[in-house]
């Protein structure tokens, strides 16, 4: 693909730079929020090289590109913006406060998701490497790998302020210096053996004392105040004084306010979330388990999918593991399945090569969108065929309590994920996800017709 010409035929077919309120991208996906979403012209769009498909959900206008968005997006960006700024957003927000919402989630976690799941893989073989009795546990070997990977999780605060930053339009180095300010060990020390809840004081102002290490909330609502604070800071300071004046002012602002107000409220209220979630599963872990299993191809073709995130995240940051990322398995495992049964039945060899391309692709990088767009979203029988698929096999691994020691994405080589002290763990989750796939494949055989069309 030749990225600068694709993004200018797309900037082209969107209606021009004066029709684009915001531009912003996941890991899959450019996500526009256009002004006039009737002035797109889907069809052209979808007939440049590598765009598999466009999408409208959550007030976006969202183009499939695949892993190398990015590449995509380098280009674009100063199309619309006239340079290449380092924020995400380089020009007036659109949309509604759900949709602005949505957009700021998956541009903050997107450069976070290969850290993420190459960590979480290899914690994964770390434990198994340690149960086979290959690396002692508490050597300097584990020690190193142990370290590698949960840096990720420790230092979450300080990844999460710095894309945060990008997204909100703030410094990214001050937004970095506030969420390692909240992990510094002698914060941390003020606590002593109370843990979360000690009392301590800023000038006599009382301050909840909490430990940020693998937080998301906090920071996240930090950086968004602060990158107010910093553009009037940069609006109204002069230029000389800039240098001095800026970080200094943020820093004694943002740190003592985040550590005395926002932090507290983030804790406290992604607890509560997560809490609410994890009450559900314990409610009925096999409805919930059908819910996520059926209904995440749903969300993922809406971009919705990016709202739940976080809370796996926070899970396995704070418990050292999750119950929904599994479910989520069920649905790319279900994929998998119809795929692989269309392939067998098919006779167009578009449809077989698609179809065989989308299982390796997921089987390998876990990305399911080219398959659901390309595939399952333009036929109804297949689509329903791989929720039902999805359904009973998240219900199977919600019943039987399956959980991840990561959040990774669904595929082959994120399996260590399961990997637990409890190795019947591991077994369950290849029991869920092959009742998805087997089951996906029989549904999508019975349901694909031997002259089935890609377009």
């Amino acid at each position: 693909m030749d990225y600068k010409e694709t993004a200018e035929r797309i900037l082209e077919y969107v209606g021009g730079p004066e029709n684009v309120a915001n531009v912003s991208h996941c890991a899959t996906r450019l996500r526009l929020i256009l002004k006039d979403e009737s002035l797109a012209d889907d069809d052209a769009i979808r007939a440049l090289d590598g765009i598999p498909n466009v999408a409208h959900g959550s007030g976006q206008y969202q183009i499939l590109v695949g892993i190398n968005v990015p590449k995509l997006y380098e280009r674009f960006q100063p199309l619309v913006s006239g340079s290449a700024a380092e924020t995400a957003v380089a020009v007036d927000e659109g949309g509604s406060p759900v949709t602005k919402v949505f957009s700021a989630i998956s541009a903050i976690f997107s450069p976070l998701l290969a850290p993420l799941a190459g960590s979480g893989v290899l914690r994964g073989l770390l434990i198994l490497c340690t149960q086979l009795g290959w690396i002692a546990e508490g050597s300097s070997t584990y020690t190193i790998l142990y370290s590698a990977s949960m840096a990720v999780f420790y230092f979450l605060p300080v990844l999460l302020a710095v894309s945060a930053a990008k997204r909100f339009g703030a410094n990214p180095y001050i937004s970095a210096l506030i969420g390692a300010a909240l992990i510094y060990p002698d914060f941390l020390g003020l606590m002593g053996d109370v843990g979360n809840g000690a009392m301590g004081d800023f000038f006599g102002i009382p301050v909840v004392l909490m430990n940020y290490s693998s937080t998301v909330i906090p920071i996240i609502l930090a950086i968004w105040v602060y990158s107010h604070l910093f553009k009037l800071l940069d609006s109204k300071v002069p230029e000389d004084l800039q240098l001095v004046v800026t970080p200094l002012v943020s820093l004694v602002v943002m740190v003592p306010l985040t550590m005395i107000v926002i932090g507290p409220i983030g804790v406290y209220g992604g607890e509560l979330i997560a809490a609410g979630v994890n009450w559900l599963l314990g409610v009925s872990g096999m409805v919930a388990g059908a819910v996520v299993g059926g209904g995440w191809s749903v969300l993922v073709s809406v971009g919705m999918h990016w709202a739940v995130n976080p809370i796996m995240i926070n899970n396995i940051a704070q418990n050292g593991m999750d119950y929904i990322c599994p479910m989520t398995f069920a649905c790319n495992f279900a994929v998998i399945g119809v795929a692989l049964g269309v392939f067998l039945k098919a006779k167009d060899r578009d449809v077989k090569s698609f179809s065989l391309t989308g299982v390796i692709t997921i089987v390998l990088s876990a990305i399911i969108e080219p398959t659901l767009f390309g595939l399952l979203v333009k036929n109804k029988r297949l689509f329903l065929a791989q929720i039902v698929a999805g359904a009973v096999g998240g219900a199977v691994l919600g019943l039987l309590q399956v959980h991840t020691t990561a959040f990774v994405f669904g595929s082959v080589v994120t399996f260590p994920a399961f990997i637990s002290a409890d190795m019947m763990n591991f077994v369950n989750a290849m029991i869920g996800l092959g009742i998805s796939t087997v089951l996906g494949a029989v549904l999508g055989y019975a349901f694909c017709k031997k002259d089935e069309k890609l377009a």
